[in-house]
């Protein structure tokens, strides 16, 4: 018994060293490119979207990449991506009109499955809980958030009614700088953080106030992940302020009570994510910041700027992806 406790200690031990010794590793920078969508399938394959139009792919973790820009959409801004498979992925531009495509064939070829003429429409990010059922949240029209849902895949879109949508205070929006202010809390409940004049986490037509800075058209939050039901870490700060505080803050009872980090993440951050126990990751304009204690405390990795960091939905890898078409790796070596 005494064997097996001191051989997982050593294990144990040996793991958070090589988390605490890592690096993010860049793997591309060479584009134009400002990559806000990022979804990692599995330790080989990943996607990515943003900029003029641009999509790329890769099947071998990241090691070489097939680019594409989308016919006919070569000035949209895709700002989110959900990838199923090297062959199936939704990309979603954000405004005027806002369109949702689907791939089935690995980009060869993009099928308009959304769009939306409304003034002032503007998408933000999407967020599947499975195969089949996806939302995707938008800023709010005429006073209300704007939500659409789908239920087979992708391959069709439906606006949720009024009296299910959560109203917003003037000047009060969405970031749609990683695709990540949106979340499923639960499998059957999704939740979204809002900034700007205020800054809530929104949950159906409930929003609870959240405790980090905002009051300007640049700050509030920005994106946050969940460990579980009850414990989520939101980031965000101010994109033109990179120092402003408080940039993040902790809930481990659903968003009753908040808690601010005894170390912060260093500056403004546009993405967050969860890894494993009490791992966690964030990025941003500012650098790329990891967490090994739940969020109390922070150590900045890498001063290098990336919008989104994801981790792989079948796998342990992580990724990040950001301006000039730069995409990183954590590196646990």
């Amino acid at each position: 018994m005494f064997k097996q406790v001191l051989l997982s200690s050593i294990s144990l031990f040996i793991f958070f060293h090589s988390i605490v010794a890592q690096h993010v590793k860049e793997l591309n920078n060479n584009g134009e490119s400002s990559l806000r969508g990022l979804s990692v399938v599995d330790d080989h394959v990943l996607w990515v979207s943003g900029s003029k139009g641009s999509v790329g792919k890769s099947t071998d973790g990241g090691l070489t990449w097939k680019w594409m820009i989308v016919k006919g959409y070569e000035n949209a801004e895709f700002r989110d991506i959900e990838a199923f498979s090297k062959n199936t992925a939704i990309i979603m531009s954000i405004a005027e009109p806002a369109y949702i495509l689907k791939t089935t064939n690995g980009g060869k070829r993009w099928k308009k499955v959304y769009e939306n003429n409304k003034s002032g429409i503007f998408l933000d990010a999407m967020e599947f809980s499975d195969f089949k059922t996806g939302y995707v949240v938008g800023d709010p029209l005429n006073g209300l958030f704007f939500i659409a849902k789908t239920i087979d895949g992708g391959n069709s879109w439906n606006e949720i009614s009024p009296n299910l949508l959560a109203k917003s205070d003037s000047a009060e929006a969405c970031f749609a700088s990683s695709g990540t202010n949106i979340r499923m809390i639960t499998k059957d409940q999704f939740a979204f953080v809002s900034g700007g004049s205020v800054s809530n986490l929104v949950i159906g037509v409930n929003k609870i106030k959240l405790p980090i800075i905002q009051g300007k058209n640049s700050t509030g939050a920005n994106s946050f992940a969940v460990k579980d039901s009850t414990t989520f870490i939101v980031v965000g700060g101010d994109f033109i302020d990179l120092t402003a505080m408080p940039n993040c803050i902790l809930t481990y009872d659903g968003g009753k009570t908040w808690n601010f980090p005894s170390k912060s993440p260093s500056g403004y951050k546009s993405c967050v994510e969860y890894i494993a126990e009490n791992i966690w990751i964030s990025c941003g304009l500012s650098g790329v910041d990891i967490s090994l204690d739940n969020g109390f405390t922070w150590k900045q990795i890498s001063k290098e700027s990336y919008h989104t960091c994801r981790k792989a939905k079948y796998g342990k890898s992580v990724y990040f992806s950001g301006n000039k078409s730069r995409i990183g790796k954590l590196n646990f070596e």
